[in-house]
């Protein structure tokens, strides 16, 4: 968190929070949710002053009902989500990053949905890659080590009951694939998708 946020936060502590205005997209990009926008369900405005995306991602963090916000000085500005908290990409260096520009130095454990969207944990970090990432993946999955095609992966999402092993091959390790459904993840990863206004 930014020093300057810090000290906002001491010298203006009874700031209310804000609510509907920020949005993290399934693709890693912040947008900002005017009245009209929020009155009309659309997904809002494009961020894109580099300054402002690099403070909201520094001073982006959780509560303890797992409601992700961006601190914005001493106003919590709540963020809904269109996936996950964070979004991942793939990168030629790191092999993975987030959203945020941080990279994935080890992917924990990975999950497919039954949209064939990729689910990858790090460092207690869960991150949903972006469709736009999902081609590069596909050369490094593995159908019992073999390599597989898209009708195989789409066959073996579809039959809950396969006992074949699908698995990404990463450079330092193999790691297992699980099925999870999307209405699960939230839930199981504990975080809410739209903060609710408390009482």
């Amino acid at each position: 968190m930014d020093e300057i946020v810090k000290q906002a936060m001491t010298k203006w502590p009874d700031v209310p929070n804000c609510y509907g205005w920020l949005a993290l997209d399934a693709r890693g990009t912040w947008r900002m949710r005017d009245e009209h926008t929020q009155a009309m369900h659309l997904p809002g405005d494009k961020i894109t002053n580099t300054a402002l995306v690099g403070f909201i991602n520094r001073n982006y963090q959780s509560d303890e009902r797992g409601c992700w916000y961006f601190q914005n000085g001493p106003q919590r500005v709540y963020v809904m989500l269109a996936k996950t908290p964070y979004i991942a990409h793939t990168d030629p260096l790191y092999g993975f990053v987030l959203h945020t520009g941080e990279p994935l130095s080890m992917i924990d454990d990975v999950w497919i949905t039954e949209n064939g969207d990729l689910l990858l944990k790090s460092d207690g970090k869960v991150a949903m890659l972006d469709d736009r990432d999902i081609a590069q993946c596909l050369p490094h999955l593995r159908l019992d080590r073999k390599p597989i095609g898209d009708e195989q992966l789409l066959s073996w999402i579809a039959v809950q009951k396969n006992g074949a092993q699908l698995t990404l091959e990463l450079p330092s390790r193999s790691v297992p694939v699980q099925r999870i459904q999307s209405n699960d993840i939230p839930k199981q990863f504990h975080f809410v998708l739209e903060p609710p206004i408390p009482a």
